[in-house]
C-alpha cells in the first residue's frame, strides 16, 4: 500500500510518499518547505504570513515529492492530510488541496490528527528499504527483525512540541487513553519564550540547548507540577526565568548557566512524570514524539531512566521530530478513509482528549 501524506498545520509545508509492505513502513519520498527563516525575523510564527507561504509552496512541494520518486499516480492507494490541530489558515491550505486531489485522482482521503501523527514517526523504518540484490530469505529475516523493533502495545506516549505536552496510554492502533497535558505553556513554548527573554533567535529550543552545553545548572528554578498528576504547566518556570535574568548581570556566562538551568528544569519535569506514568500503568515501552523530542538531553535522561525500569524507549530521528508529512502518511496506514472527501473540514481545535 502506498500513501501520499500532506502536512500544513503551522509554518511547514510537507508532502511525503510512504509504502507499507510486510508490516514495514518506509519513506519513498519526503519533502518539507519551511518558512521558519522568515518567521524568525519576527520572533515567532505570524499565522497569516505562514498561510500565504504555504499557498505558494503546496503544489511545488507535492510535485517535488512525486518527481523525486518518479511516482505514478496510478500506484497511489490513498491521500492523507493533517486535519488539525493547528493554524486555521495553514490547515485550510492542506485540507482543501488534499480534497481536490482526492476528487481529481479518485483516491480515498484519510484525515489524520496531527498530534497522533507525531507518534507514528516511531513506526517509520530508519532505512528506506532492503537492498534489491539481497536474497528473498535475507529480506524476510530483515523484515521480521525490523518489525520487532517497532513500538509494541501497550505503550506510553510522551508528546512534546511547541504547542503541546501530553501523556497518552496506547493500547492499540486507534485506541488510547489521554492521561494529561499542558494547562498553559507547553514545553516547546516555554523554551521559545525563555529564549526570547535571553535575546536568542527563534526557534528558541535549539538555541537554549547550544548555550546550555557551555553552562551549568546552578540556578534553582522551579519544576512546576512535577509531583501533581499527569498535567503539565510551564508558565511559572518562564516567570521564574524572567525574574532571575532581571536580577542577574547579563554576561555570556550568566546566559549559559541560565540556559542550562532552563533545560534541566524542563527535562526533569518531562522525564520524572513520564517514568512515573510508565511505572503506574506497567508499560514496557515508551514512545516520544514532537519537536522537543530532538532535544539530546531529554532523550539521554529518558533512556537512562527507562533502562533502569527495563522499559524500551522509542524516539524518532531529529528530521522526523519536527512537523513533516511522512508521519501523517504513517499514521494513515492504521486509519480508515472518510466516506465523502467533500465533507472533511479543517479543525484547529482538534485534540487528543476529545
Amino acid at each position: 500500500m502506498i500513501i501520499l501524506g500532506i502536512e500544513t498545520t503551522c509554518d511547514e509545508t510537507g508532502a511525503a510518499i510512504l509504502q507499507m509492505k510486510n508490516g514495514r513502513i518506509t519513506i519513498l519520498s519526503n519533502v518539507v518547505a519551511s518558512s521558519a527563516p522568515l518567521q524568525a525575523k519576527y520572533g515567532g510564527v505570524i499565522p497569516e504570513q505562514a498561510a500565504r507561504e504555504q499557498i505558494r509552496s503546496i503544489i511545488p512541494v507535492i510535485d517535488a515529492a512525486i518527481s523525486n520518486f518518479k511516482f505514478q499516480i496510478s500506484n497511489l492507494n490513498a491521500i492523507a492530510v493533517s486535519q488539525g490541530p493547528g493554524l486555521i489558515g495553514s490547515l485550510l491550505v492542506g485540507v482543501e488541496t488534499a480534497k481536490t486531489l482526492s476528487l481529481i485522482w479518485k483516491k480515498p482521503l484519510i484525515p489524520v490528527n496531527h498530534l497522533i501523527g507525531h507518534f507514528y514517526a516511531n513506526w517509520i523504518e530508519r532505512e528506506s528499504s532492503v537492498k534489491s540484490q539481497e536474497s528473498s530469505e535475507k529480506k524476510s529475516r530483515l523484515s521480521t527483525l525490523a518489525t520487532s523493533h517497532l513500538p509494541q502495545f501497550p505503550c506510553l506516549g510522551l508528546l512534546v512540541s511547541g504547542g503541546h505536552t501530553d501523556l497518552v496510554l496506547f493500547t492499540n492502533h486507534g485506541k488510547y487513553k489521554y492521561l494529561g497535558g499542558t494547562r498553559d505553556d507547553a514545553a516547546g513554548e516555554c523554551f521559545d519564550k525563555c529564549a526570547r527573554l535571553l535575546g536568542l533567535p527563534y526557534p528558541g529550543g535549539p538555541e537554549i540547548s547550544k548555550l546550555a552545553e557551555k553552562g551549568k545548572d546552578i540556578y534553582k528554578l522551579p519544576r512546576p507540577m512535577i509531583n501533581d498528576g499527569w498535567d503539565f504547566s510551564f508558565s511559572g518556570l518562564k516567570t521564574a526565568v524572567a525574574s532571575t535574568f532581571k536580577e542577574s548581570k547579563p554576561t555570556l556566562k550568566v546566559e549559559c548557566n541560565l540556559a542550562a538551568s532552563i533545560e534541566a528544569a524542563i527535562v526533569d519535569v518531562l522525564v520524572i512524570k513520564t517514568i512515573r506514568a510508565a511505572q503506574k500503568y506497567k508499560v514496557e515501552q515508551i514512545i516520544v514524539a514532537g519537536g522537543v523530542a530532538a532535544n539530546e538531553k531529554l532523550v539521554r535522561k529518558l533512556k537512562v531512566q527507562s533502562e533502569k525500569l527495563k522499559v524500551k524507549l522509542h524516539n524518532p530521528p531529529p528530521n522526523l521530530c519536527t512537523d513533516n508529512a511522512a508521519m501523517i502518511a504513517a499514521a494513515a496506514f492504521f486509519q480508515k478513509p472518510i466516506a465523502d472527501p467533500l465533507k472533511l473540514q479543517a479543525d484547529p481545535n482538534l485534540s487528543l482528549a476529545s
